[in-house]
């Protein structure tokens, strides 16, 4: 029998697999989520996500150094504060905990590349992404608060921002405080595309940001939709986003490759807490090859088309590109 065609040719070694490798992978656009929380002495560990922790200041910078010699250099970063009020104040607030910690982290590793999460579900005593009128979300009052946020965030030194509350025209409000404050140059990472998720839950655990009543499905996604995701993501084009997100990742790759198809900025996804600590719990149960099943989720969403992936995983899998397992 005459085998006309042999696949198999170019998979018989590493080098030659490496040769012809469709998806390549560079440290370069892997971000890291870390937590910072004023209520702190000394770093706690998560309890819904094992291995990840809430830092105070200090211990944040020992942790920024440590990314930085394991290779990463980007870090998205998420606030707690010691007081919550049901305007969330505290977020824009020039001493608050997000901008000491840029302001520190930007004196002391210049090379540190940080992006700041815009949001207020943090900071609300209610734990919504918004100011409320009549148990749901104000819409409109919520964007003057998110432009504060922004700016307050830019002015301590974030080299990039990134609303993840949901609200219609939030990046046109955001693009607009910037530019009136002179700071053109500052990116804006949309969280375009946000499914009302369950992936989410260790989350809320870790930013304390689960919301006191209801949900937030009328702000977030339907995750049954996917031509409405890329209708929002044309409405934050439009408004000026320079990035577009997806989140989460995993289970969402098919809007990644829909998405980077469609548009010619750079598109994120953001591997999210749900997703870590599934892995995680897989693996401390014998399961599964943890390193091998980070390499294989994170080599997926480039695959699919993402130019940029943040994940919890970030030193695991820089780590792994330095010793050629996946790159």
């Amino acid at each position: 029998m005459e085998v006309k065609h042999r696949g198999r040719r170019l998979r018989t070694n590493e080098l030659l697999r490496g040769l012809v490798r469709e998806t390549r992978i560079s440290s370069e656009a892997i971000v890291y989520p870390i937590f910072v929380d004023e209520n702190l002495q000394e770093k706690k560990e998560i309890s819904s996500m094992p291995g990840q922790y809430r830092y105070d200041i200090n211990s944040l910078l020992h942790k920024v150094e440590n990314l930085l010699n394991n290779g990463v250099n980007k870090i998205m970063i998420f606030g707690i504060p010691k007081e919550k009020d049901v305007m969330g104040k505290e977020a824009f607030n020039e001493n608050g905990i997000v901008q000491r910690a840029i302001m520190d982290i930007k004196k002391n590793f210049k090379d540190m590349y940080v992006i700041s999460d815009v949001c207020m579900c943090e900071y609300t005593s209610h734990g919504h992404c918004g100011i409320l009128c009549n148990l749901g979300v104000d819409n409109d009052k919520t964007l003057d608060m998110l432009g504060k946020i922004a700016l307050s965030h830019v002015e301590a030194g974030a080299d990039m921002v990134a609303p993840s509350d949901m609200m219609d025209g939030r990046i046109g409000k955001i693009r607009y405080v910037l530019d009136k404050n002179n700071y053109y140059n500052t990116p804006i990472m949309s969280y375009a595309i946000k499914y009302a998720s369950s992936f989410y839950g260790p989350f809320r655990v870790a930013a304390d940001s689960a919301p006191s009543f209801g949900d937030r499905k009328s702000y977030q996604m339907d995750f049954h939709n996917k031509k409405e995701a890329i209708k929002e993501c044309m409405y934050d084009i439009d408004e000026g986003a320079d990035i577009i997100m997806v989140k989460p990742a995993m289970s969402y790759l098919d809007i990644v490759e829909s998405i980077s198809k469609k548009i010619n900025l750079p598109v994120a996804s953001y591997s999210v807490s749900g997703e870590y600590s599934m892995v995680k719990a897989g693996s401390m149960a014998g399961f599964i090859d943890e390193r091998k099943i980070i390499d294989e989720m994170a080599v997926s969403a480039f695959r699919a088309g993402s130019n940029i992936y943040i994940s919890y995983f970030a030193e695991e899998i820089c780590k792994s590109i330095r010793e050629g397992r996946i790159g």
